[in-house]
């Protein structure tokens, strides 16, 4: 009883002194001798928060020296290297990025792999592919061809608040698939406010109108959260997770507004959820949309070398599982926010009259197509980019059909790659002139009259631009996870830990593979999406190949279950993004976004048992899988 009092009084103290004030002698109980010692007791907790990063930089390495000390094995080693990564990557008390470099000194300085090898890895044929696809989305970028996609889709959708939303979720969904998640969502924030205005100016009768500035202003993240061209994007999102004060600011001017119409409420709730939503929806349909995918690719490629045999995993195959998958979780997603925030009241077809109906959907193509004018026409630069982009699509696609031929057989086997047509096409985009000479005349030809060429033809892409929008912290982060693949891979700590879990080899395959999926799903809510695949993969892949199934089986499922991130605003950058403009409160996106994780993983083991199984055939397991479990 004594000590359960002497903690609530150290916890009145503590709060008193919170809030700047200190508690008296009779609120504390105790004589005016101890008052200086509860005064500095109440102190402490404040000042350990402050250094918690430096406490678990120090910490971390010091508790977990005897593991490699006392068992002094290759496989040790490693994974001292692995609980430091991870813990760093969890707590974000070292950026990301920075995490990431730890294998080039510590593999090395204990003796998992040579400094040459490990630093090979920093740039592999996965990260050269990563890197020619981004140049083609930063030229989209620069010449403001996905704003234009993007309007002219919502210029086709129509007006109705439904088709409204799935008009923005497919623009979204679609760019998402090759540009930035961070700088779709940025793109397409302002466009759905200035949407959302005009529609409750339809609704209340009164007049206004969005300031570009103010939306733009509202959405601003830390630290540059939203201006990172993070391509899986969830290479930042797990640094400095807080809003920024302006936000907060429009939160509470916002609600203040909403509170007079409970309709326009839900609307924005519902078209804000709608864009973080198809943005993580959309890099689940090609090979380079999401850093998972990239990252599950190396590893299947490094699996599958061990067996002397090549990946079936190619841009093509990828896409066959990817594309359907993408656009049932797209279709999922429009349809529950329709349910949870539209339904039938307010803005709906059915509740109001014609005429607020007419008015309403004028506004709303108002806005539109006046903000579709604003870009002009096609320029020769748009044009071109939107030539080579489509030209770089089918490259992907027709290296390899999958045993049907494809312009890869023109070479010797192998010696073509995906990253090959990507680099190819970004050199392209360096010389490729943005005007013909004839053609070039101030205004939007004229590269945002800001670049000083020497007279001479600015072409599609400059290296300042491309320094200054490139994700360079993901390709450390790409990286320093395929580093530690191979770490893992070389030091044997991947096959112990494939032998550690042959306990679930009585396990059904379909069980565990809900199991995984919920697991990373759950993972990626509150940390980077990329850092939970570096992880998983490894073990994935060993737990399959000592369990007898097929390594695909496992690792794909994983891979796209560390996409699904809806739950929480720190889950990924478009999600922050999104919270920040507050039409949402966290307990909406936990709500909305639980319910889209219980429905997102069915149709992932969908998939995966139908058209994957068909696709890539994991009833038969690769020959030289079957001959190590033969042996196991």
């Amino acid at each position: 009883m004594a000590t359960l009092s002497l903690l609530e009084t150290f916890m009145r103290t503590q709060k008193r002194v919170s809030y700047g004030t200190i508690p008296t002698c009779e609120e504390t109980g105790v004589t005016s001798n101890t008052r200086g010692l509860w005064e500095n007791m109440a102190g402490i907790w404040p000042k350990i928060k402050s250094i918690r990063p430096q406490l678990i930089i120090l910490l971390t390495p010091l508790l977990t020296l005897p593991l490699p000390l006392i068992v002094k094995t290759s496989e040790a080693k490693c994974a001292y290297v692995l609980i430091l990564m991870a813990v760093f990557w969890i707590s974000e008390s070292v950026p990301i990025a920075v995490t990431a470099l730890l294998p080039l000194f510590l593999f090395p300085m204990m003796g998992v792999m040579p400094a040459a090898t490990t630093a090979k890895s920093y740039m592999s044929d996965i990260l050269i592919l990563f890197l020619g696809g981004l140049m083609v989305a930063v030229a989209i970028e620069r010449w403001n061809l996905h704003r234009r996609i993007a309007l002219r889709v919502l210029m086709l959708v129509g007006a109705e608040p439904r088709w409204l939303m799935l008009g923005l979720m497919l623009a979204t969904w679609f760019l998402s698939m090759w540009i930035s998640n961070t700088a779709t969502t940025a793109m397409m924030i302002p466009i759905t406010e200035a949407i959302l205005q005009q529609l409750k100016t339809a609704h209340t009768g009164s007049e206004g109108s969005v300031d570009e500035d103010d939306t733009k202003d509202k959405g601003k993240v830390r630290n540059g959260r939203a201006d990172d061209g993070d391509k899986n994007d969830n290479t930042f999102n797990s640094q400095n997770k807080e809003i920024i004060v302006s936000a907060e600011e429009g939160m509470t001017a916002t609600k203040e507004k909403e509170k007079e119409d409970p309709h326009i409420r839900l609307m924005a709730k519902g078209m804000s959820l709608s864009i973080c939503y198809a943005a993580n929806s959309g890099g689940i349909a090609t090979l380079t949309g999401t850093g998972p995918n990239l990252i599950f690719k190396d590893a299947i490629d490094s699996l599958y070398h061990e067996y002397g045999q090549t990946s079936p995993v190619t841009f093509a195959s990828w896409m066959g599982f990817g594309f359907p998958l993408s656009v049932l979780v797209l279709l999922t997603c429009w349809v529950l926010l329709q349910i949870a925030f539209l339904r039938c009241r307010g803005l709906s077809t059915c509740c109001v009259s014609s005429e607020e109906r007419a008015a309403r959907n004028a506004r709303v193509k108002e806005i539109i197509r006046s903000e579709y004018i604003k870009l002009g026409s096609m320029t020769f630069a748009e044009g071109s980019v939107l030539f080579w982009f489509v030209t770089l699509v089918l490259l992907w696609i027709t290296r390899d059909l999958s045993g049907v031929g494809g312009w890869g057989i023109l070479f010797e086997k192998d010696a073509v790659k995906d990253s090959t047509p990507a680099i190819f096409i970004g050199f392209i985009l360096f010389v490729f002139p943005s005007v013909l000479p004839f053609m070039k005349r101030k205004g939007r030809y004229d590269i945002n009259n800001s670049e000083n060429t020497g007279g001479l033809v600015p072409p599609l892409l400059s290296w300042p631009v491309m320094h200054s929008k490139f994700p360079w912290s993901l390709m450390l982060l790409l990286g320093g996870g395929f580093a530690l693949s191979d770490g893992c891979r070389a030091s044997g700590l991947s096959n112990w830990i494939g032998k550690q879990l042959e306990v679930f080899s009585g396990v059904d395959k379909w069980g565990m593979l809900f199991i995984i999926c919920f697991i990373a799903a759950a993972a990626t809510e509150v940390t980077s999406n990329s850092a939970i695949a570096i992880l998983f993969m490894p073990i994935l892949g060993r737990l399959a190949v000592n369990t007898g199934v097929h390594p695909l089986y496992y690792m794909i499922p994983g891979a796209v279950s560390c996409s699904f991130a809806f739950m929480l605003p720190v889950a990924t950058p478009p999600n922050a993004i999104v919270f920040s403009y507050g039409h949402i409160r966290i307990i909406d996106m936990i709500g909305t976004g639980f319910i889209m994780n219980i429905l997102a993983v069915p149709l992932l083991v969908l998939a995966t048992g139908t058209w994957g199984d068909r696709l890539f055939d994991f009833q038969t397991l690769p020959q030289g899988q079957m001959n190590a479990t033969s042996l196991l």
